[in-house]
């Protein structure tokens, strides 16, 4: 008889953590966001040899010295059903000292193809903000037509959030008193959700969401997805990200540096 409840007692507990398990899934498949981005749809591009999500009217990528030598006109040239790449975020700076060893060609070579561009800096919450944003001001020249300035945070690197956000806001204002702009947060979605939802409310949002087939989940209105890390360019040998822009071509300009 024991042996028989028992029995009972593991089958229920089993029910019930398989309920439980569908509830937490349910509950982060559909997790309520701000953002007021429509949901979307996506169409692969053998071209680019990846889905793109339907409804956005400009594409962009980002880059660093793992796509190594980049030939920006074959870039700027290559259209696929009438996708063009419109604009190329590139990794300048890390930490404090470090500069990316591609970031003058690529910075010069994506203004000379005419493409528009955008300098980002990749953030270690174990430094201190000032001394990064000094490492970024004094490795990029930012000019009209450019876009504004991207703080990439992806990890705490060992330090309570309260520190990661006290160090960002340090780079974050730095970077605004000197080019008079707030700049871009990029983060995935998962960090943005946990360490960032709710700070920092001047400053536009770049999520990283990749194999989300609607849009991004984030808590945030945001106005750069990245939704893949698997595209390909013409001009450029190794993969690359893939992003798209949230508004049209006027919201895209009123975004540029004056």
């Amino acid at each position: 008889m024991a042996k028989k409840q028992s029995t009972y007692i593991v089958a229920w507990l089993c029910i019930l953590a398989g309920i439980a398990i569908v509830a937490y899934y349910m509950a982060y498949r559909y997790i309520p966001t701000r953002t007021t981005k429509h949901n979307t749809t996506f169409v692969y591009y053998r071209d680019f040899g990846i889905d793109l999500p339907a409804g956005y009217s400009i594409h962009g990528i980002d880059v660093s010295r793992h796509q190594e030598k980049i030939n920006w006109p074959a870039v700027q040239q290559m259209e696929a059903e009438g996708i063009q790449i419109k604009f190329a975020f590139i990794k300048a700076t890390e930490g404090v000292t470090l500069v990316d060893k591609n970031f003058s060609t690529n910075w010069k070579g994506a203004k000379n193809a005419g493409i528009i561009r955008g300098a980002y800096h990749y953030f270690l919450a174990s430094k201190d903000g000032d001394l990064q944003a000094k490492n970024f001001l004094k490795t990029v020249r930012l000019q009209a037509g450019d876009l504004p300035p991207v703080l990439d945070v992806e990890e705490l690197n060992g330090v309570s959030p309260n520190v990661l956000r006290d160090r960002m806001q340090a780079w974050l204002q730095a970077i605004h008193d000197a080019y008079g702009v707030d700049p871009i947060i990029y983060s995935s979605a998962d960090f943005y959700n946990k360490y960032l939802d709710g700070y920092f409310p001047a400053n536009p949002v770049w999520v990283a969401h990749y194999f989300e087939k609607m849009q991004p989940r984030v808590h945030a209105d945001w106005i750069f997805w990245q939704h893949s890390s698997e595209g390909h360019v013409r001009g450029i040998s190794e993969k690359v990200d893939f992003n798209v822009f949230a508004g049209d071509s006027m919201a895209f300009r009123k975004l540029l540096l004056r």
